[in-house]
């Protein structure tokens, strides 16, 4: 496993000097921004999806570095119900994969997407319990009506293009947790898969080992984001952790994201790429920092200490009884 990245943390920087940067801090990989929520800084993306001479340049500058593009990520959502956002987000999708295919970049990481309440909805709607009636009745649309046939067509795109797609298990998407990406996984092709990042798992009430397991068992662990989480011990035992306050309002919150290690100690960061191991991922840990109580430079080199710390640099060879 390498250390990498997510590089809109430097999206103020140009380029080549982000990278600079990224790879002095001891990284290996770099997950790149084409649009959607996290922008496309580092990333022209309509320029180079259609030129892959300029698209080999541009990847050049990363690999003459030493770094490696551990993913193409383009977070958003391709089912909201505002016709000109969903097409925005499905159309940076379908570019961002042509740049993937064009440059041989297997992942691109997407969120899954949420449906309004009916056909006619102008705000996306996530449901979160299953009565009064009513909220069955979404669910139904959402998954059978726009979700299925939605990731059903871009697993084929994915499939001809010889790439695959990490959906982020995100709350106030369709797919949050194991279950709900297994599901679409199941019900749409191989080709989609998850971007594993405990921190929104963690606040959630998961165990990271135990879903890590889960999901590379049924080799659906495509790519990694190493962000933490800390769950607030008063104000979560106070409120619980469905908490809708601002992120920066981080004393009255039920949680807030950290820095890895912040959230949770060596021990359980361990036993996470330990997980990860067994599983037999062997990609980027891409470190994602939203830690609101650090500044970016101090967040990213302690993460960057800490994973390279906490990784396992050399599996230990085949077991005994295999």
């Amino acid at each position: 496993m390498k250390v990498g990245v997510f590089a809109v943390l430097f999206s103020d920087l140009p380029f080549e000097q982000a990278l600079d940067y990224i790879k002095a801090a001891g990284c290996d990989a770099v997950e790149i921004g084409t649009g959607a929520y996290p922008g496309g800084a580092h990333c022209p993306l309509d320029e180079l999806a259609t030129d892959k001479a300029k698209a080999q340049q541009w990847m050049k500058r990363v690999t003459d570095r030493g770094l490696e593009i551990s993913a193409l990520s383009c977070h958003g959502n391709p089912l909201h119900p505002n016709a000109a956002i969903a097409k925005d987000h499905h159309e940076t999708f379908v570019k961002t994969i042509e740049l993937a295919s064009m440059l041989g970049i297997e992942t691109v990481v997407n969120f899954s997407g949420c449906p309004g309440d009916h056909p006619g909805a102008k705000y996306p709607n996530w449901v979160t319990c299953p009565w009064p009636p009513d909220f069955g009745e979404i669910l139904h649309y959402q998954w059978n009506d726009v979700a299925i046939p939605y990731w059903t067509a871009q697993n084929a795109l994915l499939k001809s293009k010889g790439v695959r797609v990490g959906l982020e298990m995100h709350p106030g998407f369709i797919v949050y947790n194991p279950e709900s990406a297994l599901c679409l996984r199941e019900s749409c092709g191989e080709c989609i898969g998850v971007n594993y990042d405990p921190s929104h798992l963690f606040w959630q009430g998961m165990d990271p080992v135990h879903s890590i397991r889960l999901l590379g068992q049924a080799g659906a662990i495509f790519h990694f984001h190493a962000k933490d989480c800390k769950v607030d011990e008063l104000n979560g035992k106070l409120h619980g952790v469905l908490d809708t306050k601002s992120y920066t309002d981080e004393l009255h919150r039920s949680w807030i994201f950290r820095t890895v290690g912040y959230g949770h100690d060596a021990q359980v960061w361990k036993a996470i790429i330990s997980a990860l191991r067994l599983v037999g991922y062997d990609g980027a840990l891409s470190i994602e920092h939203e830690d609101s109580l650090m500044s970016s430079n101090e967040g990213f080199k302690k993460a960057v200490a800490f994973l390279q710390d906490c990784l396992i640099s050399e599996p230990c060879g085949q077991a005994y009884w295999a």
